[in-house]
């Protein structure tokens, strides 16, 4: 992450900083603000430098963590974001993905 920074390598930047966030969303921490920034991040850069696959996967991430932290609408949102993202793109695999994930969504 430093690095890419340093060297101002931000495509790369957002791809770690979307790592990070996955990472802390799966680490069991009870905090889940350090994910949520981590992919707010990422897909900020991904927005502004037209990064679309990476933008429908941080909307996925952030769905399927406001999921896991029961904020039900937010999650929503987020994975229909990342659901059309992935169908404009023909991403079939992170589609089928997205979908379960709604799908877990709507049944809690």
């Amino acid at each position: 992450m430093a690095l890419s920074h340093e060297r101002r390598e931000r495509g790369l930047e957002a791809w770690g900083l979307s790592l990070l966030g996955e990472i802390a969303a799966n680490c069991g921490l009870s905090d889940a603000a350090p994910a949520e920034t981590s992919d707010r991040q990422a897909l900020a850069v991904a927005e502004a430098l037209g990064m679309r696959p990476l933008q429908a996967r941080c909307h996925h991430g952030l769905g399927t963590l406001y999921g896991q932290l029961g904020q039900r609408e937010q999650a929503r949102m987020a994975l229909a974001t990342a659901i059309d993202g992935y169908r404009a793109m023909e991403m079939t695999f992170w589609l089928q993905q997205a979908e379960a994930a709604l799908v877990q969504v709507e049944a809690r």
